[in-house]
């Protein structure tokens, strides 16, 4: 019994010990600062910045994705005609959003093979649309060679 008593002593000190009162309490106030600059932000009546202003489409085609995971995904247009793959040189981002149309339609419990709307902003930005689900994606931010693999194909 005296064996246990000591061990439990050793157990409380060490449990003190783990974490630093100092370590818990920044974490803390790291927290609470974080909490108090977004309330500040918000009550302010800032506009919001970052946020994405949708410019009118200049250019749109109908695009179809067929593939499976392991050869890749080819890319046809309105006619049936291949325009792309995901083989192609720096076109893998093709099976990323193959797999996203595939994964919101599964979701939303949709078995369609409808196309997709392939768009061109009047800014530049190229965005994809799934007017079957209501899916939209707007590609800014993932990369000059992931957003050049769709930029090729509205051109």
């Amino acid at each position: 019994m005296a064996h246990f008593s000591t061990l439990s002593k050793q157990m409380k000190h060490r449990d003190r010990d783990m974490v630093p009162k100092v370590l818990v309490q920044a974490m803390f106030g790291l927290m609470l600062s974080a909490i108090a600059l977004v309330a500040y932000d918000q009550l302010s009546g800032r506009p919001m910045d970052g946020v994405l202003v949708q410019s009118p489409v200049a250019a749109e085609r109908m695009i179809t994705l067929t593939g499976t995971r392991s050869d890749g995904v080819v890319v046809y247009d309105k006619n049936g005609i291949e325009i792309g793959a995901s083989s192609d040189d720096k076109a893998g981002f093709i099976d990323v959003i193959w797999m996203s149309v595939n994964r919101e339609r599964i979701v939303q419990d949709v078995t369609s093979d409808a196309p997709l709307r392939l768009v061109r902003r009047e800014n530049g930005h190229i965005a994809i649309f799934d007017d079957t689900t209501g899916w939209m994606i707007e590609l800014i931010g993932y990369g000059q060679d992931n957003v050049a693999a769709f930029a090729r194909l509205i051109d």
